[in-house]
């Protein structure tokens, strides 16, 4: 039975670290949550780590840049572990082919072709138009508010050829503001459904999670699953791979299942527990915000 709280800190004491989902929890793509930030500083203070966890396709640097943009200050987290990081590595140990055909915005996602100093003997990884492709390295759509539809024909050859394609981030929508953009798991997921092959390296899949473990290490807190407590605000992203990990989950209503959740401050109980019967999933606790 998923338990409603009104602050992290009812339940912040059990957990020695947080996995910490970004988009609709920190911030909205556009600017910081203060009460997120705040509550995320209290922590810490307290002697908690934080991991931001975050499906964002950019190398771990990228997404630290960004937060700076969005408000978001060093001292409300620990480390990064990006979908962006995790894919990379697999590119360069040539999961996908050595000539690569190239899926994203090009100035957002540059840095995911920057050179990768973890991968022992990277392949040399060339961008070529789709028809010279041994596979597709994909970032999300070149138009964010386009029906990923407008891929099909694209697919349809790159299935026919047999070619795998990467996917840098598994996350299907996200709230930009007030908008609703697409991103590269809902091409993944078309590629999928047309008959091709999508490999995932975000979350709810293993290897983000594997990373963010790494993370811990990196800076000396060896802290076992029981005590890592996972927060987000997709139910088949953040929610799911924490179930999938064994890891409790503190479910951020009032992201992308605002309305769903009915939630203004809280998320109405009666319709949380319908939301969550819908999708078969029981988060450990519930919260409309992070605060």
């Amino acid at each position: 039975m998923t338990q409603i709280i009104s602050a992290l800190s009812d339940v912040s004491d059990r957990y020695q670290a947080l996995f910490v989902d970004l988009w609709g929890c920190v911030h909205d793509g556009v600017r910081a949550f203060p009460d997120a930030v705040a509550a995320l500083r209290a922590y810490r203070e307290n002697g908690g780590t934080v991991v931001l966890v975050t499906n964002s396709p950019k190398p771990r640097a990228g997404v630290r840049e960004q937060l700076v943009t969005f408000g978001v200050p060093d001292d409300a987290w620990d480390s990064i572990a990006s979908s962006g990081d995790s894919a990379r590595s697999a590119m360069y140990r040539g999961t996908v082919g050595e000539k690569v055909w190239f899926m994203g915005e090009e100035e957002r996602d540059a840095g995911f072709f920057e050179p990768i100093g973890v991968v022992q003997n990277p392949v040399n990884i060339t961008r070529v138009p789709l028809e010279e492709a041994e596979g597709i390295v994909c970032c999300g759509p070149f138009d964010a508010l386009a029906d990923p539809e407008v891929n099909r024909p694209q697919f349809l050859y790159a299935k026919q050829k047999g070619m795998k394609l990467l996917c840098a981030n598994p996350d299907i929508v996200v709230d930009r503001g007030e908008v609703r953009e697409w991103c590269a798991g809902a091409l993944a997921r078309l590629y999928t459904e047309m008959g091709g092959e999508s490999l995932y390296f975000g979350k709810p899949h293993p290897p983000i999670y594997d990373l963010a473990r790494r993370r811990l290490a990196e800076i000396d807190r060896m802290v076992p699953d029981s005590s890592i407590l996972a927060i987000g605000d997709g139910i088949h992203t953040d929610i799911l791979g924490a179930s999938g990990e064994d890891i409790d989950s503190l479910f951020i209503t009032g992201g992308l299942a605002a309305r769903e959740t009915r939630t203004s401050g809280q998320p109405d109980p009666a319709a949380l527990e319908r939301y969550l019967q819908d999708q078969q999933m029981a988060p450990s606790y519930a919260i409309g915000f992070l605060r």
